[in-house]
């Protein structure tokens, strides 16, 4: 049977309604407008640090060919992004003790074909004109695909056109010079600028340095006899040159004597009162005989004329 009971109605009590603050909603856009204009700012103004250059990677032209420099910079948000480049002066050495993420020692030959081992720095950086080229062509990741490997090739390739008795010895700019050459060319093709090229050290086997050693030592010695050599023949010309020159002058003086002896007797013969002259030179100055002023050619004995005058004085 149903039953005719019904339940009594719950009169359940209404929460009243919150008021609603009138500036909850323009708040909240304020603050979301305010983070998407930071946003947007912060998208749209790029700086430069010192030493570097910016590329532009536009999501609708691609690479833009014009770098940015050091400073600020305008860009368009959300569109372009900006690559930096380190263009201050770069290193890459390869030595046999490996730190700092650089790579081993260089093994070569030289012409004669001896393994020689060379420690080389390479100074670099980047093109900043060209900055972008260098982005599209290359990446950041220019170490790796170009420089290490080109300073391997080149070294190997200048080393083996010398001796290596030349490399270690007179030589070694001679080879950084043909390195620097090289090198200098494969930079410019890929964007890059060579500072310079430095052999920091050149190892050879100690069995092969011994022996050019001892050849360099020979080699000196023979050049030490060589100059005796020299300055004995230069010694030798010089005493022929003297006394050919002092047999020539004796030649030169006795042709003069016997010239003047001919002169002399010629003048002799065409007169010859210069006998007696020549026979009162020879005797004075205690000439004791005189020449009488006459037709005749005599002389007077003043000693045997005078005897008898001294004579008479005497008691």
């Amino acid at each position: 049977m149903p039953s005719d009971r019904t339940e009594p109605a719950v009169n359940v009590p209404k929460t009243p309604d919150r008021p609603r603050s009138p500036l909850g909603r323009p708040t909240a856009l304020l603050a979301g407008g305010l983070l998407a204009a930071a946003l947007i700012v912060s998208q749209s103004v790029k700086v430069i640090p010192a030493g570097y250059v910016g590329v532009v990677f536009s999501s609708f032209s691609g690479v833009k060919s014009w770098p940015l420099q050091e400073g600020i910079h305008l860009l368009v948000p959300f569109v372009d992004r900006v690559t930096l480049y380190d263009a201050r002066l770069q290193e890459v050495t390869l030595a046999h003790t490996t730190q700092d993420g650089d790579e081993g020692a260089i093994r070569a030959r030289s012409k004669e074909g001896l393994d020689i081992t060379a420690d080389v720095t390479v100074q670099f950086r980047v093109d900043r004109a060209k900055a972008a080229t260098l982005h599209k062509e290359l990446g950041r990741d220019y170490l790796r695909t170009v420089i290490r490997p080109q300073v391997r090739s080149k070294v190997r390739d200048a080393i083996g056109q010398f001796g290596a008795a030349d490399i270690i010895s007179s030589k070694r700019q001679e080879v950084e010079a043909s390195i620097t050459t090289e090198l200098r060319q494969i930079f410019e093709r890929n964007n890059l600028v060579l500072d310079s090229v430095l052999l920091r050290e050149l190892r050879i086997p100690d069995s092969i340095a011994k022996a050019i050693e001892q050849k360099q030592a020979a080699e000196q010695q023979v050049a030490v006899e060589r100059n005796r050599l020299q300055q004995s023949t230069i010694s030798a010309q010089r005493a022929v040159v003297e006394a050919e020159g002092s047999a020539k002058a004796s030649v030169a003086r006795a042709r003069g004597e016997a010239e003047a002896l001919s002169l002399r007797g010629k003048a002799l013969l065409e007169n010859p009162q210069l006998i007696q002259l020549t026979v009162a030179e020879k005797l004075s100055p205690g000439i004791q005989t005189v020449m009488l002023p006459s037709t005749g050619n005599f002389l007077l004995d003043v000693g045997t004329l005078t005897q008898p005058a001294k004579a008479a004085k005497k008691p």
